[in-house]
């Protein structure tokens, strides 16, 4: 991540048209697509807990949980960096673009899906119920994010790179930079789903042996 920083502010030079608001590709991107992503593990988790049979199957509702949570840490990151890049180029934060309000629907789905896993802590069906939203909350993600928005005319860069007369070409320097963005943000996010994955294993161990742990105590 040093590295990608570095890349980003030192070595890349500016992005044809956008200037240095461009930079902010490198951690949008990332951040946009490392969302999609843990949407998309979280609703397969779900998908692993409802045919699971084992003993460690509540683990996986866990890591469905954990994925959904780094995933909306990365979204807002995406959100973010988009505003200062709304700001910058087009005068306001926010646009109602259709990017960006796919954006706004996702993270209503997901909240949502927050919502009633805090509304079910004390239900034994919570684990079915939230992975069963989770599951059609990971088919909506791709068309939310990918497909929706570009039927309609958006003030989206990427729209203006694929569709308009005046394209943006990124020198190598700057795809470079992108690629090691996106490897960054990817191990960044294999680490702290490794760590919080770590975390809900411990709590179930608690959970399901409490007098182990106190004796230890």
């Amino acid at each position: 991540m040093p590295l990608t920083i570095i890349f980003a502010f030192l070595w890349a030079p500016e992005a044809e048209i956008l200037g240095d608001t461009g930079r902010l590709l490198y951690f949008h991107v990332p951040a946009a697509w490392l969302s999609a992503l843990a949407f998309i593990m979280s609703g397969i988790y779900s998908i692993l807990f409802l045919r699971g049979k084992s003993n460690n199957v509540r683990l996986q509702e866990e890591k469905a949980f954990n994925s959904s949570v780094i995933g909306m840490i990365f979204l807002v990151i995406a959100i973010i960096s988009g505003s200062i890049w709304s700001k910058v180029s087009w005068g306001a934060f926010w646009n109602w673009d259709p990017r960006q309000t796919s954006i706004v629907v996702l993270v209503l789905i997901y909240i949502a899906y927050f919502s009633l896993r805090a509304a079910t802590d004390n239900n034994p069906k919570r684990g079915r119920l939230t992975s069963s939203y989770l599951i059609i909350a990971m088919a909506a993600t791709p068309f939310l994010i990918f497909i929706i928005p570009r039927l309609y005319l958006s003030l989206h860069p990427a729209d203006t790179i694929i569709n308009s007369e005046v394209k943006i070409h990124l020198p190598p320097e700057m795809k470079i930079t992108l690629l090691l963005s996106l490897l960054s943000f990817t191990l960044l996010f294999m680490y702290l789903f490794r760590l919080a994955n770590r975390i809900s294993k411990v709590k179930l161990e608690i959970q399901n042996r409490p007098e182990e742990f106190i004796n230890e105590k």
